[in-house]
């Protein structure tokens, strides 16, 4: 009889660890293969500026209130809330210690796209890098020779505020195989070229969806309401739907471009809130670009 419990146990003590195994593989980091970055290929500065704004990138690591140069001190340290505890934003300057100085291209860009940081660790979707999945490594490129042109702070932020069991990294694998997808996050009719980039800023770079999609309990985009509004993430009022059927579905592709010009809507308001940075941000575009934005708004699902 001990026998059989004895083998009974053993099976037991297999299937779980068959079980972690499995788990494991399934949910571990992914970064790109090390070659996946040799096409990056010379960078281009000028573009790197470009994306860095489009990217919002001085909107969460610069110091709360910078204005003028200091939006390009990327020291970090701003406090985001959420459902899940409050995310330090990490300093991304050029300083070798407290920065990113010392990273490889392969670091930064599996951080940027794949989640994975600079030691094989998942990082947290805080970072909103199920956006960034989108960006190509010669844009990705682009953008950390821009980045390492920028001031250096030795700013450190504090370690995350987070309780169980969102303290734990493993569990963001989960997360990511529920919810992380490089695939567009919808399928438009149109081969239009200039819509075709407007994708690219809205779903990639830009990463629009990371406010304007609402999300459920596990902070997964809610499935069929891409730019379709909900609570502010952050966790104060709404975010509204800027798809045809939301607020700016009377707007015209022109009175989109100037609102992302000039922060100022077809009714004289103008931008508020979290929106006034980033129609900041947007203003360093290109024309060609916002009317790439403002084409693909208009030509995605009302919701």
């Amino acid at each position: 009889m001990a026998s059989t419990w004895s083998k009974i146990a053993a099976a037991g003590v297999a299937v779980i660890g068959l079980g972690a195994v499995t788990a494991w593989a399934l949910t571990k980091p992914e970064p790109h293969p090390e070659n996946f970055w040799a096409n990056a290929s010379t960078p281009d500065l000028a573009h790197g500026e470009q994306l860095f704004w489009a990217g919002g990138c001085a909107s969460c690591h610069a110091a709360t209130g910078a204005e003028g140069d200091a939006l390009k001190v990327m020291s970090g340290g701003r406090a985001l809330p959420s459902p899940f505890g409050t995310f330090h934003i990490p300093n991304i300057s050029p300083d070798p210690n407290a920065g990113i100085g010392g990273w490889t291209l392969a670091q930064f860009g599996n951080a940027m796209t794949r989640g994975v940081g600079p030691n094989g660790e998942h990082l947290y979707p805080s970072f909103p890098y199920g956006s960034y999945a989108r960006m190509s490594p010669k844009d990705i490129g682009d953008l950390f020779a821009y980045l390492k042109t920028l001031p250096a702070s030795s700013n450190v932020a504090r370690p995350h505020e987070l309780g169980f069991p969102f303290n734990i990294r493993m569990a963001v694998g989960g997360w990511k195989l529920l919810y992380f997808s490089e695939a567009p996050r919808v399928e438009l009719a149109s081969a239009d070229e200039k819509i075709r980039r407007g994708q690219y800023l809205v779903e990639g770079p830009g990463h629009c969806g990371e406010c304007h999609t609402p999300r459920n309990a596990l902070g997964g985009f809610e499935s069929g309401k891409w730019l379709a509004g909900g609570p502010n993430p952050e966790g104060e009022g709404k975010v509204p739907g800027i798809t045809p059927s939301g607020p700016i579905g009377s707007w015209s592709e022109a009175d989109i471009v100037n609102y992302l010009e000039t922060g100022f809507t077809p009714e004289y308001d103008s931008a508020g809130g979290a929106m006034v940075e980033v129609q900041k941000n947007m203003a360093h575009l290109p024309k060609s670009d916002l009317e790439a934005i403002a084409a693909y708004l208009k030509a995605v699902p009302a919701l």
